[in-house]
């Protein structure tokens, strides 16, 4: 027993360099996920240098993470590190996507594919805001070609049967993904109706006698009640 106490200092030697590692860790996991949140507000409102220069950010702290945790797998593949770099391949893919450019692979981002699995399926309700953004200024081809992303993506999931153990609750997230897609149809649809709506007014009050064409985008009037004409 003489050996116990020597075997204690390595032990807890071990553990005050593994807690340093995982503190460092979980400051660079809050800091990835608020560059991540920054780069995601920045492309809706269309600041493209706010949102590459965030994005910089996330991949920076993304490789640190990667890098400092090698030698602490089990740290790295905790829940938020993993949490961390889902939001990193969700913000990674939703710029991409509003922004018309490539869609990044697990390995250019350096991710393990169940978490970018997860980012991509979280990303659909970030296309959502986009395309509820662009309809309230009225119907777009652009929300249709989100849409079309968001059915893509979708259709990606659901081939996805595996147990949650290997996707990480990948499940879960896809039935989400479907609900934001049907409601995005949805909206979409109405739009779109709403607008051919709107023409064919504009067309028939300028066919009939003595009739004012009614200006794009001016609500229709409702019909008088029989009470309103006395």
């Amino acid at each position: 027993m003489h050996k116990l106490e020597e075997i204690a200092d390595q032990i807890r030697q071990d553990f005050d360099v593994k807690t340093a590692a995982r503190d460092k860790a979980l400051a660079q996991a809050r800091a990835l996920t608020r560059a991540c949140a920054l780069s995601i507000r920045a492309v809706h409102r269309d600041e493209t240098d706010v949102m590459q220069a965030h994005l910089d950010e996330a991949r920076k702290l993304a490789e640190a993470l990667r890098s400092d945790l090698a030698q602490y797998p089990d740290l790295y593949f905790a829940g938020y590190t993993q949490d961390a770099l889902k939001e990193y391949a969700e913000a990674s893919i939703t710029c991409a996507l509003i922004q018309h450019q490539p869609l990044p692979t697990p390995d250019e981002l350096g991710v393990i594919h169940p978490t970018y699995l997860n980012g991509l399926a979280e990303a659909v309700g970030e296309l959502r805001r986009r395309c509820l953004d662009i309809l309230r200024h009225g119907y777009s081809n652009e929300a249709e070609n989100l849409l079309g992303h968001m059915d893509d993506i979708f259709s990606v999931l659901v081939t996805m049967d595996y147990p949650d153990a290997i996707t990480n609750g990948l499940r879960r997230q896809t039935d989400v993904a479907r609900s934001i897609l049907e409601r995005t149809r949805g909206d979409i649809t109405f739009s779109q109706r709403g607008e051919h709506l709107e023409r064919s007014l504009s067309r028939l009050s300028q066919q009939l006698p003595g009739a004012n064409p009614l200006p794009a985008g001016q609500p229709i009037p409702s019909p008088m009640k029989p009470e309103d004409e006395n």
